[in-house]
C-alpha cells in the first residue's frame, strides 16, 4: 500500500515510541521488583537476627525462644510470615506455620552466613526464605542449628502488579505526548517538501519560473536539480521550436514558387496542371501552418485568460462577410462571463477553424453554445449539414490522425493541439442534424488542470 512519507514516518515513530515505552515499563517493573525483594530480604535478615538472638533455655532446660519476634503475623496461622529453627532432633517453628515445616534443602553454610532460597508454600505459593547456620555457645550446648525466616512472595508479586498498573496510565500519557510531538516535528520538518510541490505547481501554472534557492540545505540540492532540469528542458524545447520554425519557414519560398508556377500554367491555358499544383501547395501550406502552431505552443507557460464571447463574436463577424457565412443563420448563446485559460489569439485560431468548417458544411444554420462543466468550459459548434460517417469520426478521434483528409476537418488538428496544450480536449460527434464539434478548455477560475507543455 502506497502511503505518504509523513504517514510512514508518523507510524514508524508511533511504533517506536510504543515499543520503547513497553521495554521501559518492563525494565522499570523488573527494577522495582528487585528493589522490593531487596527490602524484603533486609527485613527478613533483621527478623532472622532477632530469632537467633532470642534462643535460650526454658525452665526445663530445653532450647526455646525466650523472646518471640514482635511481628504479630508470626502468631497468626498461615499469615505468610514464618520462622523455623532446626536443632537436629528438635524443630522449633512459629505458630503461623501451624503443622508445616519449611523444606530447607541440604546446605552447608559457613557459620553466620545467610543463604536465600525460594521454597514451596503449604498453600501452593512460593516462600522467600533466608537461612543461617549458627554454632551455639557452650551455655546452649555448643551444637549447630539452622535458623530460617520465610515470607510469602504473593505480597511481592502483588506489589509488582500494582506498580505496573499505576505505571501504565503515565506511560499512556507519555506515549500520547511523544507521538503528538513527533507529528508536530514531522509537520514542520517536512514543510520544505510541501513547499517544493507548491512551487513546482507554480512553475507549471506560470506563476514563477524556478523553484528558487531559499530551501533548507537538505532540500536545496533537490530544488537545484529540478531547476537545472527545467533549464535543460526549456533549452531543448527552444532548439526544437526553432528547428521546426526554420523548417516551416524554409518551405514558404518553394511554396510561393510553386504557386507562381501554377499561376503561369493557368495563364498558358493549362488549368488542370495548375489546379493540381495549387492543391498540393495548399496541402503543404496547411502542414506548415500546423507545424508553426505546434512550435509556437511547445513549452509555452499558460497563464493568459481569454473571454469566450468577444472572441466568438469577432470570428462570426468576419465569417459573415464571406459567401458561405452570409448564406446561413447564426444561433449564438455564449455567456459574457465565461473565461478560459488560454491566450485570446490561440482561442481565436482554435475556434476560427471550427466555426469556418461549420459555415462551409451547414445547410442553413450554425449553432454555437458555451457552458461550464465542472472546472472546464465547453464550446459547442454545430452545423445542420450532412455530417460524416462514424468510422471517419473514430479516425479523427485518434491521436495523430490527419484530420485534413476528412474534407470536413480542415485545420481540425491545429484546434486539437491548442486544446491539448492547456489540458483540454476536442471531441467530434454527429448530432441529430449535422456535425457537433466540442472544444473543452480549462475554466480560468479553476486554473490549468493537467496542462501539457509539449
Amino acid at each position: 500500500m502506497r502511503l505518504s512519507l509523513r504517514l510512514r514516518l508518523a507510524l514508524g515513530g508511533a511504533l517506536a515510541v510504543v515499543l520503547a515505552l513497553a521495554i521501559a515499563s518492563a525494565a522499570l517493573t523488573a527494577l522495582f521488583a528487585a528493589h522490593v525483594q531487596r527490602r524484603a530480604e533486609a527485613e527478613l535478615s533483621v527478623q532472622l537476627d532477632q530469632v537467633v538472638a532470642a534462643l535460650g533455655r526454658d525452665a526445663d532446660g530445653r532450647l526455646a525462644l525466650q523472646t518471640p519476634p514482635a511481628d504479630p503475623r508470626f502468631d497468626q496461622p498461615l499469615s505468610g510470615l514464618y520462622w523455623q529453627i532446626d536443632l537436629g532432633d528438635t524443630l522449633l517453628r512459629s505458630r503461623s506455620l501451624w503443622d508445616y515445616a519449611l523444606p530447607l534443602p541440604p546446605d552447608e553454610l559457613p557459620d553466620g552466613h545467610i543463604h536465600v532460597h525460594r521454597l514451596p508454600d503449604q498453600t501452593g505459593g512460593t516462600l522467600l526464605t533466608l537461612e543461617r547456620s549458627v554454632t551455639l555457645p557452650p551455655s546452649l550446648g555448643e551444637g549447630r542449628v539452622r535458623a530460617a525466616v520465610a515470607l510469602t512472595t504473593a505480597d511481592l508479586d502483588q506489589a509488582r502488579s500494582d506498580f505496573l498498573k499505576e505505571l501504565l496510565p503515565y506511560n499512556a500519557i507519555l506515549a500520547a505526548a511523544l507521538i503528538v510531538a513527533g507529528w508536530v516535528q514531522l509537520f514542520f520538518g517536512l514543510r520544505p517538501l510541501s513547499e517544493v510541490g507548491r512551487r513546482v505547481l507554480a512553475v507549471r501554472s506560470g506563476e514563477q519560473r524556478r523553484l528558487g534557492s531559499d530551501f533548507p540545505k537538505e532540500v536545496q540540492p533537490l530544488a537545484n536539480e529540478v531547476d537545472a532540469l527545467i533549464d535543460a528542458r526549456e533549452a531543448e524545447l527552444d532548439r526544437a521550436r526553432h528547428r521546426a520554425a526554420d523548417l516551416a519557414h524554409g518551405f514558404k519560398t518553394p511554396l510561393q514558387a510553386l504557386m507562381g508556377e501554377a499561376d503561369r500554367l493557368r495563364q498558358n491555358g493549362q488549368t488542370e496542371p495548375a489546379a493540381a499544383i495549387e492543391e498540393i501547395a495548399e496541402a503543404m501550406r496547411r502542414h506548415v501552418d500546423r507545424e508553426l502552431t505546434r512550435s509556437r505552443l511547445a513549452g509555452r507557460v499558460v497563464k493568459d485568460k481569454a473571454t469566450v464571447a468577444p472572441v466568438v463574436q469577432q470570428i462570426v463577424s468576419v465569417i459573415r462577410r464571406t459567401p458561405t457565412g452570409s448564406a446561413v443563420n447564426w444561433d449564438i448563446a455564449v455567456p459574457e462571463d465565461l473565461q478560459v485559460t488560454l491566450d485570446a489569439s490561440d482561442l481565436a485560431e482554435a475556434l476560427g477553424t471550427l466555426i469556418e468548417n461549420a459555415s462551409r458544411h451547414a445547410t442553413s444554420q450554425v449553432t454555437i453554445r458555451a457552458s461550464r462543466r465542472a472546472e472546464m468550459i465547453a464550446i459547442d459548434v454545430q452545423d445542420d449539414g450532412p455530417g460524416i460517417s462514424a468510422d471517419r469520426i473514430e479516425h479523427l478521434q485518434k491521436r495523430g490522425a490527419r484530420a485534413d483528409e476528412s474534407g470536413h476537418g480542415l485545420g481540425l488538428s491545429i484546434s486539437a493541439e491548442i486544446a491539448q496544450a492547456v489540458g483540454g480536449t476536442l471531441s467530434i460527434a454527429n448530432a441529430e442534424t449535422g456535425l457537433r464539434v466540442t472544444l473543452i478548455l480549462p475554466d480560468a477560475r479553476a486554473g490549468v488542470p493537467g496542462t501539457r507543455r509539449s
